[in-house]
């Protein structure tokens, strides 16, 4: 079923609410915002290292082109133990949670909220989080866009690498350099100052420091490409997924090597020009575009308003291979999106698998 867009409009202001969820790994700081709609998904985020879901989220969701977006869905904020604003240090004897851990306290929040279906949005480490969950709780999941997700488990030389920052930078300058590229660390000062002001004054350094660890002591996901016709031996994804990157993002390659491990009929690549680590921040109208056309190849807001990308792409949904509603098949040809700096063009390009 294609659901009507203007079926779930709300006149009201969204409704805000803000709880605690316990669960076997510690309590975890949920904040939901707007109004449940029968039928369809809540969108689910999840922040990165060093962040909550303020720093990470909120100027996305205010911006603008978000709010046909916001009108149409519910959002669940999901921050990691102890990573919310005002956090209190966690006790000596707590045990941070492995990703794995951390994934598996996800369907205990949703219990706790009465929701059954998501759309996971995912930075970082969230991205991770949110894989991890969608691989052992498909029948939850019904899209995830995945920014900067990284599969792998921290190779040797980056571990060395770790200890040796950690004895030589503080954790904020090691969130810095995790979620920033060189160049922009370099020219972009009034953005980095921003985000390192609001480190030190918002977040927990010692329970920042913890998930840091847990997130460099990370198992890789077990993801296999499927073979047509073959035996698989690992897990994929079953969801459509949306994989982003920007080009000085320092995830990027991490983020091409995701991609050859997961279906190619249920997965799309987009690597944002002119853009750094964070596409929510550095591009929050073209990643609101890609969101659209996402959410649209779900099955939802047929009649969606487009604006910023090039009409190539709205072509390339036409095509034999492309995404379908809900109601058809939903395979279609795996592509790497490149959307330009300009804000206009987004081309559209098969990758060679």
């Amino acid at each position: 079923m294609v659901v009507d867009d203007n079926e779930f409009s709300s006149v009201f202001d969204p409704q805000i609410t803000e709880d605690h969820v316990d669960t076997p790994y510690g309590k975890v700081y949920c904040t939901f915002a707007g109004f449940s709609k029968p039928n369809r998904p809540i969108i689910l985020t999840y922040h990165d290292i060093g962040l909550n879901h303020k720093m990470c989220f909120e100027s996305f969701f205010n911006h603008e082109d978000m709010q046909e977006i916001a009108r149409h869905f519910a959002v669940l904020h999901v921050n990691a133990p102890g990573q919310h604003e005002g956090a209190v240090t966690l006790a000596s004897e707590y045990t941070y949670p492995s990703l794995d851990q951390l994934s598996e306290t996800l369907p205990i929040v949703l219990k706790h909220f009465g929701f059954t279906s998501v759309i996971g949005l995912g930075v970082g480490a969230g991205a991770n989080i949110l894989t991890r969950f969608a691989l052992n709780y498909p029948d939850l999941i019904e899209g995830l866009v995945l920014i900067n997700i990284n599969a792998n488990a921290e190779g040797i030389v980056d571990s060395v690498t770790s200890k040796i920052t950690g004895w030589t930078q503080t954790v904020t300058e090691t969130v810095i350099a995790h979620l920033f590229g060189k160049k922009e660390i370099e020219n972009n000062h009034d953005l980095i100052a921003t985000f390192r002001h609001d480190i030190m004054t918002y977040m927990n350094e010692s329970n920042v420091a913890q998930f840091l660890r847990s997130y460099n002591g990370r198992q890789a996901l077990d993801l296999k490409r499927p073979v047509p016709g073959g035996n698989l031996s690992g897990k994929t994804l079953k969801c459509s997924s949306l994989l982003i990157a920007g080009d000085d993002s320092p995830s990027l390659e991490v983020v091409v090597d995701c991609n050859y491990k997961l279906d190619p009929t249920r997965t799309t690549l987009l690597k944002m020009a002119d853009c750094g680590g964070l596409p929510q921040v550095d591009q929050p109208a073209k990643l609101t575009e890609a969101l659209k056309y996402f959410i649209q190849g779900l099955g939802y807001m047929p009649s969606a308003c487009m604006t910023r990308l090039s009409r190539s792409r709205t072509a390339s949904a036409s095509s034999p291979g492309a995404r379908r509603p809900k109601e058809e098949s939903r395979a279609r040809s795996h592509t790497d999106v490149s959307a330009d700096g300009g804000g206009g063009a987004m081309e559209t390009k098969p990758v060679v698998c």
